[in-house]
């Protein structure tokens, strides 16, 4: 089956397209899987060197797909049934073969009988119904393996990312947006933190990015409503880096990852993460990560590119290592 996540790498840049107008683009397993799948393999190529996340129609990406069970029961698996031994008595763990087992009124001798088989406990023998819903754990571990991995991958890239925010971005979708290192906003765009109107708790990271980008009173209040949020009161509260009408929202995007593009790969890489780790470290460590950054970003080509450049007074050709 074909899955609605389009990528295409032009030159230096990346871009991924989420295609279910219908949905208006809400994630399947699937396509997250593979959104994950992508920003790994972006991190990881030096063709790419920057890439913009988009949807098409009416929304960016209106969080998970929720009409179907993210995590299934697995059926129930029965007992195991091995060959049988010697005279018929059953191999380890199994139940006897009824064509070599002596009928119930046979003579025994019980100093030599075998122990009696141990058979699994399942539905059939323990008397309690299948499995079929969720059990305990199976929440977490859902949102630990899907939404907080697709959040990471993001935030992980090695390459900068440019959300094009084309219009709703809902739950994970406005999460999937704001990991991003920038965010274009067409007009039309809004950003809802929808949970608490399913009488959800925020996940894939909303509790973790909103209080880091806009201070937890403003975070909660987001939350704690789930009010819509316009493009312009987004870009004013510092979600948003530039508002653009729709119709230019696509060419603007490409324009700042051509430059991202063309600038030292590695430096910027480097910068996001000391950027990305400044608030849950303090002043000694965020100083030594820094001074660990350079150290290993002066042995790149594009720093001594730009050294170069600077005293021969010539503008850098940086090739992104």
């Amino acid at each position: 089956m074909k899955i609605p996540v389009h990528h295409r790498v032009s030159g230096r840049v990346a871009t991924v397209t989420l295609d279910r107008p219908e949905a208006l683009n809400a994630l399947t397993p699937a396509q997250r899987d593979r959104l994950i799948e992508l920003f790994t393999a972006f991190s990881a190529d030096p063709e790419v060197r920057a890439v913009v996340l988009t949807g098409t129609g009416r929304g960016f990406c209106a969080g998970a797909d929720l009409r179907g069970d993210p995590t299934p029961a697995p059926a129930p698996t029965p007992p195991p049934v091995n060959p049988p031994g010697p005279g018929g008595t059953p191999g380890p763990g199994g139940v006897s073969d009824p064509s070599t087992t002596p009928s119930p009124g046979a003579p025994s001798d019980p100093s030599t009988a075998p122990p009696p088989a141990t058979v699994p406990a399942t539905a059939e023998t323990s008397g309690r119904p299948p499995r079929t819903g969720r059990v305990a754990g199976d929440v977490s571990r859902t949102l630990r393996l899907g939404a907080q991995r697709l959040i990471g991958a993001v935030l992980d890239c090695e390459k900068p990312v440019i959300a094009a925010v084309n219009g709703t971005a809902a739950g994970l979708g406005a999460h999937l947006a704001l990991a991003c290192d920038l965010v274009l906003a067409a007009e039309s765009a809004r950003f809802i933190e929808v949970f608490v109107r399913r009488g959800l708790v925020p996940d894939a990271g909303g509790a973790y990015l909103l209080p880091r980008l806009i201070g937890p009173q403003r975070a909660k209040e987001l939350m704690f409503f789930g009010d819509a949020l316009g493009a312009a009161d987004a870009q004013r509260l510092g979600l948003v880096n530039r508002v653009v009408p729709d119709a230019e929202l696509a060419e603007t995007a490409a324009a700042w990852a051509d430059r991202l593009a063309s600038g030292p790969t590695r430096a910027l890489a480097l910068t996001k993460q000391l950027v990305n780790s400044s608030l849950e470290t303090d002043r000694a460590a965020a100083f030594a990560a820094e001074a660990a950054a350079q150290e290993l970003n002066m042995a790149t080509h594009d720093a001594q590119e730009g050294l170069r450049s600077f005293a021969a007074r010539e503008s850098p050709v940086f090739r992104g290592r």
